[in-house]
């Protein structure tokens, strides 16, 4: 699946770049938004496991509320503009780690992505979310284009 060369992004990670490069992450219920600007040909993934920061610890990308506004001001900061933007939003499997479905962090990772992109008026040209899979995702620059294969447990 993954051709060329290909910078891979861990949770908490954010990644902007421009063709030709490729960004790559392996998600379970965490999320990846990929955002794409077709006009200056950059993109930007980011990684998070949790939908929002509680306000204790450090503001970390590692939640969608910090990572996500943080990679639309990184891809403004490059002359993009939300008028200009689409974004793709991959993961939030339902993986049973723990036997309970209670918490749902999947569902609320992708939530908050949801809403975050409607603040901006980002439109989301496609997803692919939920389910019981993980996913390992290749975000290519050239064309915007997101190459994905679903996961084992395994594989994760």
């Amino acid at each position: 699946m993954i051709h060329g060369s290909s910078i891979f992004i861990h949770v908490g990670q954010i990644h902007v770049d421009q063709a030709p490069q490729a960004i790559s992450t392996v998600l379970g219920s965490c999320v990846a938004v990929c955002l794409y600007d077709s006009k200056l040909g950059i993109g930007g993934m980011n990684h998070y496991l949790l939908p929002f920061w509680n306000g204790n610890g450090l503001q970390s990308p590692k939640f969608g509320n910090i990572s996500i506004p943080k990679m639309i001001e990184l891809m403004m900061a490059k002359g993009s503009t939300p008028k200009t933007l689409e974004a793709k939003i991959f993961g939030g499997a339902s993986m049973r780690i723990s036997g309970s479905e209670a918490m749902m962090i999947g569902e609320k990772n992708v939530l908050v992505a949801h809403e975050i992109l409607n603040e901006y008026r980002i439109p989301i040209v496609a997803e692919d979310i939920g389910g019981q899979s993980g996913r390992k995702i290749q975000f290519n620059l050239e064309r915007g284009k997101v190459l994905m294969k679903y996961a084992t447990r395994s594989e994760l």
